[in-house]
């Protein structure tokens, strides 16, 4: 890893992406980042979230998800509730049939 001090209004490149320190808080940084139209940027967070979310929902087990659903089921909206239910429906038919 690539370690630098660099002040508000000061920037880097990294190949065609520039990157400039706009302004310096006590617990942030804001940046400026100009690159291709066609580059993707992305916090890291919300790719470590999105992982996490999609590991939990792999291996979560239906029983379990229609279980809080029903625990929910006073919070959530009867449509809400019987989507959820289809749903998990479903998905436990899908998954009987592959077995």
């Amino acid at each position: 890893m690539l370690v630098m001090r660099r002040r508000a209004g000061e920037g880097l490149l990294i190949g065609d992406i520039e990157i400039e320190i706009l302004d310096i808080g006590p617990t942030r940084v804001k940046l400026g980042i100009v690159a291709p139209s066609n580059l993707a940027i992305i916090r890291k967070e919300v790719i470590l979230t999105r992982s996490e979310n999609l590991t939990a929902a792999r291996s979560t087990a239906p029983e379990v998800i229609n279980w809080l659903s029903r625990k929910l089921g006073p919070q959530l909206s009867k449509d809400n509730r019987q989507a959820v239910d289809a749903s998990m429906q479903d998905h436990w038919n899908s998954g009987t049939q592959k077995q």
